[in-house]
């Protein structure tokens, strides 16, 4: 039996954390005896700090983040003798949306971004641990339920609104002057959110701000 305590201590020596556990169903394209997803992501603001001190950030290579995930969660999973899988590296892809809402942690924001009950917009999964064993999701509260919305008029130039996302526009101020607070800073819309506010780090939001829009 895999004990869900110990993957999250696990996990926490790297800078992670236990974001979600989801039952598998037989279209998720898992192996036939696999029951549940241990869904791992940051534990900021700690995460960051660990993760720049990785082999994988300063070797100068491209996809640092990805190749680090699939060390130290494939590590963790060897460890207790099952399979990690991750969000990245192309197809199959796994239904890791579906597994995130199937949590009972992560739901739909106002904006189409999932959110996360501590985590907020800022919610992000490393990977997975794949277990053959069945492990009840403990459901979070939707942040979103008693929340005023700000992340509704949250972008400075309404490319992500509750009427959908517009990429290009996104894409477009951030090559502005305008659009250096959310190069730097992190999405305007994601800040907006109440919860999990102080979690990322200026240098990490633009680390992921860099991935998403290279110049």
């Amino acid at each position: 039996m895999s004990d869900l305590a110990g993957i999250d201590v696990a996990a926490q020596v790297h800078g992670l954390t236990v974001v979600g556990v989801a039952p598998v169903l037989p279209d998720d394209g898992l192996r036939p005896d696999i029951r549940s997803v241990v869904l791992i992501g940051p534990d900021e603001p700690g995460f960051w700090s660990g993760f720049t001190a990785s082999p994988e950030y300063a070797d100068g290579d491209p996809d640092p983040l990805d190749r680090w995930s699939r060390r130290v969660l494939g590590t963790i999973a060897c460890d207790l003798g099952a399979k990690a899988v991750f969000p990245f590296g192309g197809s199959p892809y796994r239904p890791f949306i579906a597994w995130s809402l199937r949590s009972g942690r992560a739901f739909q924001s106002p904006v189409g971004l999932l959110v996360h009950d501590t985590a907020g917009l800022f919610y992000s999964v490393r990977g997975a641990i794949a277990l053959t064993e069945e492990i009840a999701p403990v459901a979070g509260t939707n942040p979103c339920t008693q929340c005023p919305r700000p992340c509704l008029t949250a972008c400075p130039v309404a490319a992500l609104t509750g009427a959908g996302y517009d990429v290009s526009a996104c894409h477009a101020f951030l090559d502005t002057a305008a659009g250096a607070d959310c190069l730097t800073s992190g999405c305007g819309v994601r800040r907006a959110c109440p919860v999990g506010q102080d979690r990322r780090t200026t240098p990490q939001s633009a680390f992921h701000m860099k991935a998403f829009h290279p110049r």
